[in-house]
């Protein structure tokens, strides 16, 4: 048996192809360590042996898998793995549905199709095919196969319809446009020095204002509450649940009660410290952390006292908050509690890993008994939830006016930190030992090392799906639209081994039709519009799957080329997409047009040689002159803009308003302004392939929001835009 083999049952592939087409093959030491990390011993050549024998035996000896994926439109036809014995027994089927409606039927498995068999330690199996006849509509329901009154065989049945919602705006030929930020970047004269749920509010009323139909944000996962320097939205402790830094501390109703609190945030000292937030440059985490929750302290106090001992109407509803969320809630505030107290005593205990060994396992009698004794502080931290649930929301609700008729744009996270909240409550489901990220292409030279956690694809189908189920309707809550970034990982991820270089990595599969079903009936059942993130080598068959299942993709001006190289004309673009101009992990237009992405890049290293340097210089240049000539042809380059890029020094309010309309007038449902290219900012959010070198996830906007209210380029851009894209009504 050959380790590739072994490797292709695990879905690991042995090569694959870049972004320009060459062919890579995989080395058997990669090959290696990625069984390892899915708990499979491939370290000799007997070993590769055994493996493959007990994940055949594994797979056969479950009669049905524990969870099958049909779509609505189609027969119900499911895969039966019986043993010689069980294929000669007079056997019975059960389906309960998710409304509590049963069907029960017996049946001779012997006339069934059969399919494929298998041998192996003496025993004999076969798959055949059983057809349900059963009116089920889409779904959860649970499907047993019995042998007299003995379950043999018990899974999730999930019916899921055969395409992704659309909102009544979007349908037909129906276009409309948005606005998106990063919400930790927003300026204000009243919070505390970053971003917070109240400025969303007060974003959504001004996007509104100005005809937008759409409102997108970053990620909003919890991050490690005792990890405030952790900057990116996409390292998420837990995509469960919110990060409690985007708090407004005062809208708490608890902030008005609390005669300490309220002492405290009138001293001058105070006032200063706030005012020194705002007036950063560059979010200071740790800072607006470290204010934020020596408050937030308070508050709970205060509302034990208040509220818990009385069992007032709040402390009814926040039990009604806390029974809502379950087991997940509860372990998300006993993970929090459980950092915060191994952290005090050492700081080199950060993340689940590093804790004691008998705190590691959720279930343990150990984390039980932890409970018990703080069970004050597990329900500070669930507390923080509740807040943070309603402030989101009241933003939200915003959002429910005729002018913003999509809402709310969320953004999914690939996966999250595997010391973090989530991979504690899942950790089988993960690969501990590998870390997603993306192998070499144009932006990214060196490729990418995500250092986030992979699902392990045969664990999370073991599962029934139910985390990737929860982490669909966690995110899908307030939003009528929903981000999934890296859409590509419903197919297939590149998995690096820890320590190792992208060059390293290989890809791993996943259950494309399986995964993307549960993602339309999420989507169906929320309301919720889904946009794929399908930047990057996206295979063919990815790109028709989410197209047949209504997904929009995601057309970025900058790569929406001919074969020529030459801009696309706006007719030229997709009807079943959302077009930008561009992205958090890509330059502003500003710094796109200056070449300042590229200065940068050099300067810290990662374009490895001067040529590659001097190639890439050229080739923007041309760029510029290909976009002003696209804006041309459009009749949209501004007056008195000449046609030649070396006299257009900086890319103006009016040059950035075109290239805007230029993408306004795509067939594309969707068209979204980034916040910062509307505003005119240099810098981009996030550089790939850095950490400390570049402020990454810490530049604020350059406008407050009481400036964009009376921003006279915000009002000509939304303008333009509701001229070329007016409302529905």
């Amino acid at each position: 048996m050959t380790l590739h083999r072994l490797a292709e049952l695990h879905g690991i592939a042995s090569d694959y192809r870049d972004i320009w087409g060459a062919l890579h093959s995989v080395s058997d030491g990669t090959l290696r360590a990625l069984l390892s990390t899915m708990g499979i011993d491939a370290s000799t050549g007997e070993a590769v042996e055994k493996a493959f024998v007990e994940t055949t035996r594994l797979r056969w000896q479950r009669v049905i898998d524990a969870a099958t994926v049909i779509r609505e439109d189609t027969p119900l036809r499911i895969t039966l793995r019986l043993p010689s014995g069980l294929d000669e027994a007079n056997l019975r089927w059960r389906v309960i549905a998710e409304d509590g409606r049963e069907w029960s039927s017996t049946f001779d498995p012997k006339i069934l199709p059969p399919r494929e068999g298998m041998a192996f330690s003496g025993a004999a199996y076969v798959a055949r095919e059983l057809t349900l006849d059963v009116a089920l509509g889409a779904g959860y329901h649970r499907l047993f196969i019995f042998e007299r009154d003995a379950a043999v065989g018990e899974g999730l049945l999930i019916v899921s319809p055969s395409r992704c919602y659309m909102p009544r705006e979007l349908a037909d030929n129906g276009r409309a446009w948005g606005v998106a930020a990063q919400l930790y970047g927003l300026r204000s004269q009243r919070n505390w020095g970053s971003g917070d749920f109240s400025d969303l509010r007060v974003l959504v009323d001004r996007c509104a204002r100005a005809g937008a139909s759409v409102v997108g944000v970053n990620p909003l996962h919890a991050r490690a509450a005792n990890n405030p320097a952790e900057a990116s939205p996409y390292a998420a402790s837990s995509r469960l649940f919110l990060d409690p830094q985007y708090l407004d501390v005062e809208a708490i109703a608890d902030f008005d009660e609390c005669n300490e609190t309220r002492a405290l945030f009138t001293t001058p000292r105070f006032q200063a410290t706030l005012r020194a937030l705002r007036g950063c440059e560059l979010v200071d985490r740790a800072g607006a952390a470290a204010v934020r929750s020596r408050v937030l302290e308070m508050l709970y106090a205060s509302f034990r006292a208040r509220h818990l001992a009385s069992g007032t109407t709040r402390a009814d509803a926040f039990r009604r908050f806390c029974a809502e969320g379950g087991e997940a809630l509860r372990r998300y505030a006993l993970f929090e509690a459980l950092q915060e107290h191994f952290e005090r005593d050492d700081s080199s205990r950060r993340g689940w890993p590093a804790w004691p060994e008998r705190y590691r396992d959720p279930a343990s009698p150990a984390v039980a008994r932890f409970l018990t004794e703080h069970i004050e502080r597990v329900e500070f931290f669930a507390y923080l939830q509740w807040q943070a649930d309603l402030q989101l929301a009241a933003a939200c609700g915003r959002a429910s006016t005729p002018a913003l008729s999509v809402g709310l744009y969320r953004d999914l996270a690939v996966s999250v930190d595997r010391g973090g909240a989530e991979a504690w409550t899942y950790q089988q489901c993960y690969a501990l030992g590998a870390s997603v990220g993306a192998p070499p292409d144009d932006f990214n030279l060196l490729g990418q090392d995500w250092g986030i956690a992979p699902w392990i694809p045969s664990r999370l189908a073991d599962a029934a799906y139910e985390p990737f189920i929860a982490v669909l309707c966690a995110n899908m809550r307030h939003a009528g639209a929903l981000r999934i970034d890296h859409v590509m990982a419903l197919m297939r991820l590149f998995w690096i081994p820890l320590g190792g270089m992208p060059a390293d990595g290989a890809y791993v599969g996943y259950p494309l039709h399986a995964l993307l079903g549960i993602v339309a009936l999420e989507s169906q059942r929320n309301r919720c519009l889904i946009i794929g993130e399908d930047l990057g080598t996206v295979p063919g068959e990815v790109r028709v799957a989410l197209e047949d299942a209504g997904v929009l993709s995601y057309d970025v001006f900058y790569f929406e080329r001919r074969s020529s190289g030459d801009f696309k004309s706006p007719e030229e673009y997709e009807e079943q997409a959302i077009a930008v101009a561009s992205t958090h992990d890509l330059p502003t237009l500003a710094g796109w047009w200056e070449s300042r992405d590229l200065a940068l890049r050099d300067a810290l290293g990662l374009i490895p040689t001067e040529e590659e340097r001097d190639r890439q210089l050229v080739a923007r240049a041309q760029d510029r002159a290909r976009l002003l000539l696209a804006l041309d042809h459009a009749k949209l380059k501004p007056e008195g803009v000449s046609i030649d890029p070396a006299l257009v020094p900086v890319m103006t309010p009016e040059l950035a308003r075109a290239v805007h309309v230029y993408l306004a007038r795509t067939p594309a449902k969707l068209t979204v302004v980034q916040l910062e290219d509307a505003i005119g900012m240099l810098d981009q959010t996030n550089l790939p392939g850095t950490t400390t070198e570049h402020p990454n996830w810490r530049r604020k906007l350059i406008l407050s929001l009481e400036q964009l209210q009376r921003d006279a380029h915000f009002d000509d851009l939304a303008a333009a835009l509701r001229h070329e894209r007016p409302l529905r009504h």
